[in-house]
């Protein structure tokens, strides 16, 4: 067996279909899309759409419910910030806060800042300054030494209302 001998498997390169090029193609012509009609022209964009009729996806029941005034907190777990502090890192003799966590990989997210979970052992002595902590979590810290301080995070509804009414303010300081 040669390099120059080796090849693909029968069928496991397929060359693409070339739709609407010419009649010895097989698919010359209406290139596979039947005769006249909506579908048959090109920019066409009717998915769920049923000729007027109640689309199914509007006929049927919604579910569940989505808070507008929800906090989004980046949630970070004991265990694994502890597990950072024995890899290097976070730097356990500093504050803890969101920038830090975020810099470890810790806290995704979270336009609220941080709240602090019991979930895993600590065993470092660590000063965390948190948008919120659980109760567990508050515990843990402080059985092995370290504080937990509270931060009040403005929400970011709110941040964008207080802009929203500065601009409003400052056009009509202008008038």
């Amino acid at each position: 067996m040669n390099l120059n001998d080796l090849r693909d498997n029968k069928g496991a390169r397929k060359s693409r279909v070339r739709v609407g090029r010419g009649i010895g193609s097989g698919l010359g012509k209406t290139g596979g899309r039947g005769q006249k009609g909506q579908k048959s022209r090109s920019g066409v964009s009717i998915w769920g759409f049923e000729g007027g009729q109640m689309p199914l996806h509007m006929r049927l029941p919604k579910r569940g419910f989505n808070n507008i005034f929800a906090k989004d907190y980046a949630e970070v777990n004991l265990g694994a910030v502890q597990k950072a502090v024995d890899a290097g890192k976070l730097d356990g003799k500093g504050t803890i806060d969101h920038a830090a966590l975020k810099a470890a990989g810790l806290a995704r997210g979270g336009k609220d800042g941080v709240r602090l979970l019991g979930k895993g052992e600590i065993s470092a002595k660590l000063k965390f300054v948190v948008a919120g902590a659980s109760a567990g979590a508050r515990e843990a810290v402080e059985k092995a030494g370290g504080s937990v301080e509270l931060i009040g995070v403005v929400p970011a509804a709110e941040k964008a209302a207080a802009k929203k009414g500065s601009a409003k303010k400052a056009a009509k300081a202008k008038a």
